[in-house]
């Protein structure tokens, strides 16, 4: 598993979204933009990125990942993003707390300690899971159209563009689909959204899946098979999926971190499977927060 939200990169055509809208305003903050935040992830935003990424010495791709992510930092960073009609988000009043349980698919909404609401919802995958634990909503958005539906919640995950969302797509609730981000039907985010203020608490639950470092000797897993799969999908795997890491596999392995310029050790540790995650999802063209 990995913990990125969707990866941040300069593709055709442009992302678009309120992620793009928090990191253009980060990276204004940090002295390496002077571009108006417009949501949009074009030439200029990649390349105030990597000026970024040099300034603290990651690596120079564009692509903002979890450790850009964290150096941006700005988790407790609060406000209302401006709308495509140039109001604002109205902040709501009242006690609330939210619940996300990324195993049952449901998002419970307290007031004062009682339950007022459920709402069916859909979660990131296993490979890309929403993560666990004790967050709060820091910024609103209405109106982010496309993958984020018609309402969009920040929540203050300091290592990705995570946050509460709609959705172009209602049949995806119910289930582990997203890179992370937790949607809800357009119809009911509009009704969280208003029920809600900023610095509301959201408790997200689950099962802990911890990742393990793959390496010859680890015999068989789905791990194994996924890792499999990323890399023949990026040409360096030719073998079955058979989630057996054996020599072939470490190869194809060291052939990707050599063209990487990662640790040629055949061992797929964290910066291995985050540089294979987002390859993967370059070729795939995924988009999906």
């Amino acid at each position: 598993m990995i913990y990125a939200s969707r990866f941040l990169r300069l593709v055709s055509p442009y992302l678009r979204g309120p992620d793009v809208t928090f990191l253009q305003e980060r990276l204004l903050e940090s002295g390496v933009s002077y571009e108006t935040p417009d949501g949009v992830f074009g030439p200029m935003t990649a390349e105030a990125v990597r000026r970024f990424q040099e300034m603290h010495q990651l690596q120079l791709d564009g692509v903002v990942g979890p450790q850009t992510w964290s150096a941006l930092g700005g988790a407790e960073s609060t406000g209302a993003l401006t709308a495509e009609n140039g109001s604002v988000a109205v902040m709501a009043t009242g006690e609330y707390r939210l619940q996300i349980d990324t195993e049952r698919f449901v998002l419970y909404v307290y007031k004062s300690a009682q339950l007022v609401k459920t709402y069916g919802i859909a979660v990131g995958t296993p490979q890309t899971p929403t993560p666990l634990g004790d967050w709060k909503i820091t910024q609103k958005a209405l109106n982010p159209g496309g993958p984020f539906g018609t309402r969009w919640m920040r929540l203050s995950i300091p290592f990705g563009g995570y946050g509460i969302h709609g959705t172009d797509n209602p049949h995806s609730i119910g289930k582990a689909v997203s890179h992370g981000c937790v949607r809800l039907q357009n119809r009911d985010v509009e009704e969280l959204y208003e029920m809600v203020p900023i610095g509301t608490m959201v408790k997200v639950t689950g099962r802990v899946q911890t990742s393990r470092i793959l390496r010859i000797g680890v015999t068989y897993g789905a791990d194994v098979v996924e890792a499999q799969r990323m890399l023949q999908v990026l040409g360096y795997y030719k073998g079955d999926l058979d989630g057996m890491y054996g020599p072939a596999t470490a190869a194809a392995v060291r052939s990707f971190q050599a063209d990487k310029d990662l640790v040629v050790d055949g061992i797929v540790g964290m910066n291995t499977i985050e540089s294979l995650h987002m390859h993967y999802d370059e070729a795939l063209g995924t988009r999906t927060p």
